[in-house]
């Protein structure tokens, strides 16, 4: 077996193996019953705003933590992860938070891909994405910054690609902390606005009262046509 084979395959292992862990003991403790009934999230929610009014600071530095083992080396996509931040947190302290933790994350990821699977990057991707080189050796941060904030890629594999042009570990996580803010930002709204429906109804609440209850459709309306503006700039980005 071939080394690129050999690091593939130790890394397929060990996430399937943390997650098959941390499966294995979020279910040996709740049943799939009780963490998707109403009753089960909304005495939770009482126990973090508990938590949050005696010490914010170890919730934030938890949830800091949590965020980071997200991203990596665990799913990697934000937006579980966002909703949770402003469904604890709140809108404002949230977003800061999963942005400065997915940012974390995302810098662990891409030094480790620039240490261990650099070669195996540029044997994929180099050709397809040759002509960007020339975008960023011109402006690393700025363009840096734009790639951030169009998204468009798996997150994992956005976080390893930038191997390809060596760029500086302090320009990436800065472009990436700012350049994830307004997705971040609006699914954390969400988030935000989920707790407060809670909060206003002991009973399940209906879809329609969730869909049209304002810091839930305008968040999401903004997201919406947040995405129809980056899809334009991904294509001027990676336009010949």
């Amino acid at each position: 077996m071939g080394k690129t084979k050999k690091i593939k395959l130790f890394i397929g292992i060990s996430y399937l193996t943390l997650i098959i862990i941390f499966l294995f003991l979020f279910f040996s403790k709740f049943s799939l019953q009780e963490i998707t009934s109403y009753d089960f999230i909304r005495d939770n929610r009482l126990y973090f705003l508990e938590l949050k009014n005696s010490n914010f600071f170890l919730l934030s530095l938890i949830f800091l933590f949590f965020t980071i083992l997200w991203v990596f080396p665990f799913l990697g996509f934000g937006s579980p992860v966002a909703l949770l931040g402003g469904f604890i947190l709140g809108k404002w302290f949230g977003t800061l938070i999963v942005v400065l933790g997915m940012s974390i994350g995302a810098t662990f990821l891409y030094i480790f891909g620039n240490y261990f699977l650099k070669n195996i990057i540029r044997d994929k991707f180099l050709n397809k994405f040759k002509k960007l080189e020339i975008k960023f050796k011109s402006s690393e941060f700025f363009y840096l910054l734009i790639y951030r904030f169009i998204g468009g890629i798996p997150w994992q594999l956005s976080c390893l690609l930038p191997t390809l042009f060596d760029v500086k570990r302090s320009n990436f996580f800065f472009a990436t902390f700012i350049g994830i803010i307004p997705q971040v930002f609006l699914v954390v709204s969400i988030g935000d606005g989920l707790e407060k429906i809670i909060e206003e109804n002991t009973e399940v609440p209906k879809l329609t009262d969730i869909i049209f209850y304002t810091d839930i459709y305008m968040p999401i309306l903004a997201f919406f046509s947040l995405v129809l503006i980056t899809i334009f700039l991904r294509r001027l980005f990676y336009k010949n």
